[in-house]
């Protein structure tokens, strides 16, 4: 038999060979102590010169490819034989197995509940660039030069120019810039602030700001409009207190707390035994504020609020450390 059938029928039983113990008696039959193609190898010693360097050239190249079409179907037949022994192995008569679905975010659930809440009341949902200026990160909102708020300690500047929010308020500059009262918007979205990465504090968090701008707005408006979000949130019994505070874009300005809803108002360690929680601040928009934006402020008036939506997930859920939002631990997401 000549080098070529050699090679032909090699090739040929290579490829019918149908499991491993087969394949390997393809091989011992061609390259055996006393194969085929080991034999004629043997033989071309016997051949002149010319004949050997021809012979000997078409052997070693049907050697190497026996060798390669070899090795190439053992994988397969490897790889058949795995998944058969693996299929064996299945058990079906097991009851099928829940495919594992993906879960909201506390963070999400909570700020999904604020936004369908206002938007329930009439508010519409604007966003805006977490990159900002100091016009509308402080100086369209009434901060003077010298507040501390614009330290560089203070919030994270990127350059003399721009720097990351540090509250959502620039979005209701934005949106007055643009649009004539009336507005009735609130601001969902990351802020930034340099704070220690504590139980309380992250240098990373998400806000809700609200505004709403038209004549004769009242404070008694917002008092009502806080209160109802206040008890949709947190439930009917919850009480509401507003109590005098101070913020550049708002005069008169007021924090508001909700009774305790670990105690119910009687005091306890989260309340620090006062029986209220506070909850977000308000006020009503500062004059200079809306003449800022173009607007008349003898004309118009308006509210404004603002609140940390971890804040309320931490109170909602009575979670006692904010870090817990951020470690990305299954167990801590898939209990809400």
């Amino acid at each position: 038999m000549d080098i070529e059938s050699l090679k032909q029928s090699s090739v040929k039983e290579i490829q019918e060979a149908k499991t491993l113990d087969e394949l390997e008696a393809v091989r011992i039959k061609y390259l055996g102590r006393k194969g085929l193609l080991t034999n004629f190898l043997k033989e071309i010693g016997k051949l002149t010169e010319d004949e050997r360097r021809t012979q000997g050239r078409l052997a070693n190249l049907a050697k190497n490819e026996f060798n390669s079409l070899f090795e190439q179907k053992k994988t397969e037949l490897e790889q058949v034989k795995e998944l058969s022994q693996a299929s064996s192995q299945i058990d079906l008569t097991l009851p099928g197995r829940k495919p594992w679905l993906g879960h909201k975010h506390p963070i999400t659930q909570v700020l999904q509940e604020i936004v369908e809440i206002f938007v329930g009341m009439g508010f519409e949902e604007k966003l805006g660039p977490e990159i900002e200026t100091e016009w509308y990160n402080y100086t369209a909102l009434n901060f003077p030069e010298d507040h501390p708020a614009r330290d560089q300690i203070a919030c994270f500047y990127l350059d003399n120019k721009y720097l990351l929010r540090s509250h959502t308020s620039p979005v209701q500059i934005r949106v007055m810039e643009k649009q004539k009262p009336p507005v009735r918007i609130i601001a969902p979205g990351r802020v930034f602030r340099p704070d220690a990465f504590d139980a309380s504090h992250a240098p990373v968090f998400h806000q809700v700001e609200g505004l709403y701008v038209d004549e004769n707005v009242s404070l008694a408006e917002l008092k009502g409009t806080l209160e109802t979000f206040c008890k949709k949130m947190f439930g009917e019994n919850v009480n509401v207190r507003f109590t005098p505070s101070y913020f550049p874009f708002t005069e008169p300005s007021a924090d508001i707390a909700i009774s305790c809803v670990i105690c119910d108002g009687a005091g306890c360690k989260t309340c620090k035994n006062t029986g209220w929680i506070e909850i977000l601040g308000s006020g009503m928009v500062h004059p200079a504020v809306l003449e800022n934006v173009g607007y008349d402020s003898e004309k118009y008036s308006g509210f404004a609020f603002g609140m940390g939506v971890e804040r309320v997930a931490m109170v909602k859920y009575r979670i006692d450390d904010i870090r817990l939002f951020f470690e990305n631990d299954i167990r801590f997401i898939n209990q809400f």
